[in-house]
């Protein structure tokens, strides 16, 4: 699927943003819904500027913490409720590059671009299929490739030989390789 359709497809999938908005605004346990259908894209877009896996899942969770404390001034302007929580999550890893900066000099992130959203798109759908994977292939993979340990500690935790673990990884990206060219 051409890159830009990816972002067009996942905009036309998502239940009326408007209504969980504005149930949300009402009701602050409705959010709950608002962030099922928004994690993976703000997560994607966090960490591929991030890097560090626990640096971008606490600044995930200050993303959805800011936006709930801040959702009564959402204001509707003719862009999905994604982009806000883009803004909030570019703010605040500019906030963590200044705090860093001090420390040590470093580049500031960029602003955001159509590539960046349709790449942080394609990696928030890369994370749902990987949810959609065999039992064993799936933690596998999230150990191999989120949690980054290697064959022998994997095979060590899940009690399989090396030989296995790696039979199941390579079985689960081919999972990954035939649905995403099967979209």
């Amino acid at each position: 699927m051409p890159r830009g359709r990816s972002v067009l497809k996942a905009r036309e999938q998502a239940p009326d943003e408007r209504q969980l908005v504005e149930a949300a605004k009402g009701d602050p346990r409705r959010f709950a819904e608002l962030y099922e259908i928004n994690f993976e894209r703000v997560y994607a877009f966090v960490v591929s500027r991030v890097r560090d896996r626990s640096e971008a899942q606490d600044l995930t969770s200050e993303v959805f913490h800011q936006a709930l404390k801040n959702l009564g001034k959402f204001g509707w302007r003719g862009v999905p409720f994604a982009a806000w929580l883009y803004r909030i999550a570019s703010n605040a890893i500019a906030d963590r590059a200044r705090r860093l900066s001090r420390e040590q000099t470093g580049p500031a992130p960029d602003q955001i671009g159509e590539e960046d959203l349709e790449g942080v798109e394609e990696r928030a759908q890369i994370f749902r299929m990987v949810k959609d994977l065999p039992e064993d292939q799936r933690r596998v993979v999230e150990m191999r490739f989120v949690e980054e340990k290697s064959i022998r500690d994997i095979a060590r935790e899940i009690g399989r030989s090396e030989g296995a673990v790696k039979q199941l990884q390579f079985r689960g990206l081919q999972n990954l390789r035939d649905r995403m060219t099967g979209q």
